[in-house]
């Protein structure tokens, strides 16, 4: 870091910061697909307070898409937009255009990439091709099918490294491996966490019958008033994710349970050889200190005083019978 930095004050440290942020922050990367599914616009830059403008948004619903530290998905259904906030997607669906944003530093430019073929290839097969879904639809789906695909994906590699490291701690117990099942059980715990989420954002929308109603958008910009308790195909759609989602937060639950139960088991197993350790060594006290009361006996009779056992012709023989006694009373059986 460079010495300006640290001899600045915090004041001017944040002042700087807040500067730094107000400039970066009047602009976003988005990409934009037209109604026939072409492309017409590669990361460009858009100015937010365009955007909240032209689509009819408030700055405080687009804040819920463009801010990486918001990590909590939202479907948000606007008067005449669809705004989607879920793991690495950031979209504003409308009925005859989507914005896709293009976050800066994301970690899945892979996942987002094969996403935006995907939703190319739906939004240009037409509504007839995909079951007389309007393009709005359409576009969500997409979105849902990337996210589901992607949890799916990670509950994959996880769950066969959880249970592949389960069954060899049921064969054998080392440090080794306790470590591996705390870093698996830390990220499987945070990937439920986050299926959690997404769960309860699509659930969310499906318990509130205006929103589905909303999100008939092509109906709406053609001047037809869908009635509130008229929306079986999205509510269809969105039950379809909402049983895969639910379906993925089930297995990683039973994983999470089994972890907690070898490690409750593991605990098991090491205080039982702690007992045995202590029982061992109270054993070998009890030993020593018998060992210790006959070498005592053996000192006193050994030193050079004088009592009436030296003139005595059975001392000898009764002192070893006595001694034998106190051995076999402080015997403990093994």
């Amino acid at each position: 870091m460079s010495s300006r930095y640290l001899d600045a004050s915090p004041e001017d440290a944040i002042g700087r910061s807040l500067r730094q942020k107000s400039h970066n922050d009047d602009y976003l990367r988005c990409t934009e697909f037209d109604r026939e599914g072409n492309v017409t616009v590669v990361s460009g830059e858009f100015k937010k307070s365009e955007l909240c403008t032209k689509h009819g948004l408030l700055p405080r619903d687009l804040r819920k898409v463009w801010v990486p530290s918001i990590i909590v998905p939202h479907i948000l259904v606007r008067k005449n937009s669809i705004l989607v906030n879920l793991l690495h997607i950031r979209a504003l669906i409308k009925a005859d255009t989507v914005l896709l944003f293009d976050l800066y530093g994301s970690n899945d430019s892979y996942t987002q990439s094969v996403f935006m073929y995907d939703l190319e290839g739906k939004l240009r097969q037409g509504s007839k091709a995909m079951g007389g879904l309007p393009y709005e639809m359409r576009a969500l789906e997409a979105i849902l099918i990337s996210v589901t695909g992607a949890l799916e994906a990670e509950m994959k590699v996880l769950q066969e490294l959880v249970v592949s490291l389960l069954g060899d701690l049921e064969e054998d117990i080392d440090r080794d491996k306790l470590r591996q099942l705390l870093i698996y059980s830390k990220k499987l715990s945070t990937f439920e966490q986050k299926a959690t989420l997404i769960r309860n954002a699509i659930e969310e929308v499906l318990e509130a019958d205006d929103d589905l109603a909303d999100m008939y958008l092509t109906e709406k910009s053609e001047g037809n008033e869908r009635p509130m308790e008229e929306h079986t195909e999205v509510e269809m759609l969105l039950e379809s994710y909402h049983k895969i989602s639910d379906e993925i937060v089930q297995i990683s639950s039973n994983l999470v349970s089994s972890i907690r139960n070898t490690e409750e088991i593991v605990n098991i197993i090491l205080d039982a050889n702690r007992n045995s350790l202590m029982l061992l060594d109270l054993k070998f006290s009890i030993g020593t200190l018998g060992i210790g009361a006959g070498t005592l006996v053996a000192g006193l009779y050994g030193m050079n005083l004088k009592n009436f056992l030296e003139e005595s012709d059975f001392a000898f023989i009764g002192e070893n019978i006595n001694y034998n006694a106190r051995q076999s009373a402080w015997k403990i059986p093994v």
